[in-house]
């Protein structure tokens, strides 16, 4: 059993819009190095806890520890010491059109360290060689594939080296192929760095490909309604929701 302190602790966390409540008291740890998985359908609640994860929304009531700091009563500028320690990727991949892929995957590093402009240059090209894109340093993202703009916002969200990366439907509009290559990557990532990574995904593909731990959502229940490695899951569930999820239906995952 991992008695290591969690990378994540979520505590009684209620979280809406307005008056609004979309889930209540739900309770979960995210330990070093998982590759954590947040499911449900649609409607359910995922977006708005990475939100609240990433501090992009203000919890009704709860505590989001990361790494052992309380986040949700840190200041601002405690936020922003720890956010600097997380890296997030967006479903579009949210590259500045205006600039190349080298100056994109720069920006965090010259407005969050003083390193020189030649150790940036070495760090840029390194974190494009990680994601597969040595050589495409001066390439727009209007140039490259939806796949390439995925991995290359992958590369600016290693750019210093976090501890936890964020994930935000990774797979969203890319075909099956590209899909199983970001997979392939962030297992190697995990793998390789010890990287904790938090994935919001309805995908069954990269939910049992990747996921090492997961939470469901339930959108009738505002909580969790099942919890652990999702292919466990799939074998000892007794949720008819959970299962038909995890199987759209069928049993072929079974």
């Amino acid at each position: 059993m991992n008695k290591q302190q969690p990378e994540i602790e979520v505590n009684n966390l209620t979280l809406g819009y307005g008056n609004f409540t979309l889930m209540k008291d739900i309770s979960f740890q995210v330990n070093k190095g998982d590759i954590f998985i947040i499911m449900g359908a649609s409607g359910g609640g995922k977006s708005t806890l990475l939100k609240a994860l990433t501090g992009l929304l203000e919890p009704f009531s709860g505590q989001i520890c990361i790494g052992g700091t309380d986040f949700t009563k840190a200041s601002p500028q405690q936020r922003n010491q720890i956010m600097q320690r997380c890296g997030i990727l967006y479903q579009s991949g949210a590259l500045f059109s205006s600039m190349t892929l080298a100056e994109n995957i720069a920006l965090p590093l010259q407005r969050y360290t003083s390193y020189s402009p030649k150790l940036i240059s070495e760090l840029v090209s390194l974190k494009l060689a990680l994601v597969g894109l040595t050589g495409f340093e001066d390439y727009y993202p209007s140039e490259i594939s939806g796949g390439m703009k995925k991995r290359a916002g992958l590369a600016r969200a290693l750019a210093l080296d976090p501890k936890i990366v964020y994930f935000d439907e990774p797979s969203a509009g890319l075909d099956p192929i590209s899909s199983k290559l970001l997979d392939d990557l962030i297992l190697d990532l995990n793998q390789s760095l010890g990287t904790t990574i938090v994935v919001v995904t309805h995908e069954l593909d990269s939910i049992f490909a990747i996921g090492s731990n997961s939470i469901f959502l339930d959108a009738d229940t505002k909580g969790i309604s099942g919890r652990g490695n999702p292919k466990e899951l799939l074998k000892n569930t007794q949720n008819p929701k959970l299962r038909e999820f995890l199987t759209r239906g069928g049993e072929k995952n079974a």
